[in-house]
């Protein structure tokens, strides 16, 4: 018999998640070159397209580059404004968006991350099994650090880019990336080999075409399944209608809520309890566990959260450990 007092544990990434990595590998990067943040990621990418004549053709007016910036939103309202060349200019703006992630996550960096290896190093420990499962993982991120960890524990990630595909191994577990990634290049589907395009930022998102079908019905049977969804680095944009809604049907779909742990800032989390109050069980940083981390407002929330959770869960036993031990230093 299944021991039903294990906690069914989904993770949900943001590119504040891949972010901590960068911070936690060097906290003196200057933000304004190296931050993953979208404020940042859309300065730069800004800054960078003002330097194209025929980028500006028409929109330099509304092409500044101070104040709060989100780059999707100026793609969403360019897409709409049908102003002269607007294809072309969303689609060099999604360009350098990636150009300016690539640039900043290379190989060099990448493999001296450990915040998301030491979360599949934490389940994989027996103590922890007792208590808590890990049933998926959830992602935003285009980028590829979730998936290295993934394979070091797990093996080549199970996508779920066919509906029953995700049955074949239980331990298996789902990493359903919602909006693609820049690495879905020659992935077998159905026994054919497919190059899968992202769903880039903008107004025009659309998840019914296939693989993103079966991955969105898969991330809502997670959610239904779980009782505790820890969200790292996301801040629940309300440009992610789609998401919210997500969240909202797999309430609809259980007798009980699932509790929502945000691993974010704590202005971050209390702005998230502000917009989606509907949601019964959110937590913010200082509320998870009863209070399990007490640093108010710490530099790297996931870094903190996971030092705490390990103090908890393990108390301190990391010392025959890969990269739980380093969280701990």
């Amino acid at each position: 018999m299944p021991d039903l007092a294990v906690k069914k544990v989904v993770y949900f990434f943001g590119a504040g998640a891949t972010h901590a990595e960068l911070h936690n590998w060097n906290p003196d990067l200057l933000p304004e070159k190296f931050s993953l943040l979208i404020g940042d990621v859309s300065a730069r990418v800004i800054e960078k397209a003002r330097q194209d004549q025929l980028y500006l053709r028409d929109v330099e007016l509304v092409s500044s580059t101070k104040g709060s910036l989100n780059i999707e939103l100026l793609i969403r309202l360019l897409e709409k404004s049908k102003v002269h060349g607007w294809e072309n200019k969303t689609k060099q703006l999604k360009q350098l968006v990636r150009s300016d992630i690539e640039a900043i996550l290379i190989p060099q960096r990448t493999r001296l991350f450990y915040l998301h290896k030491a979360i599949f190093e934490y389940h994989n420990l027996r103590s922890v099994e007792r208590k808590e499962k890990l049933i998926g993982c959830i992602s935003l991120n285009y980028d590829h650090v979730l998936d290295l960890a993934y394979k070091e524990y797990l093996g080549e990630p199970n996508y779920c880019f066919c509906l029953d595909k995700y049955t074949l191994d239980p331990k298996h577990i789902p990493l359903l990336k919602l909006h693609g990634s820049f690495n879905w290049e020659q992935q077998r589907i159905r026994g054919r080999l497919r190059t899968i395009e992202i769903i880039p930022l903008g107004s025009t998102k659309s998840y019914l075409h296939a693989p993103y079908g079966a991955i969105w019905s898969r991330a809502l049977e997670l959610l239904v399944e779980c009782n505790t969804l820890r969200i790292i680095g996301c801040s629940l944009s309300q440009n992610d209608v789609h998401l919210i809604d997500l969240l909202f049907k797999a309430h609809l779909e259980r007798r009980e809520a699932f509790d929502l742990e945000l691993i974010v800032t704590t202005n971050t989390g209390e702005e998230i309890r502000r917009n989606y109050g509907f949601f019964p069980n959110i937590q913010t940083l200082s509320e998870i566990e009863g209070n399990l981390i007490p640093d108010v407002d710490p530099p790297n929330p996931f870094l903190t959260w996971l030092k705490y959770k390990l103090l908890r869960m393990v108390e301190g036993k990391t010392h025959k450990t890969r990269y739980l031990k380093k969280v701990l230093q």
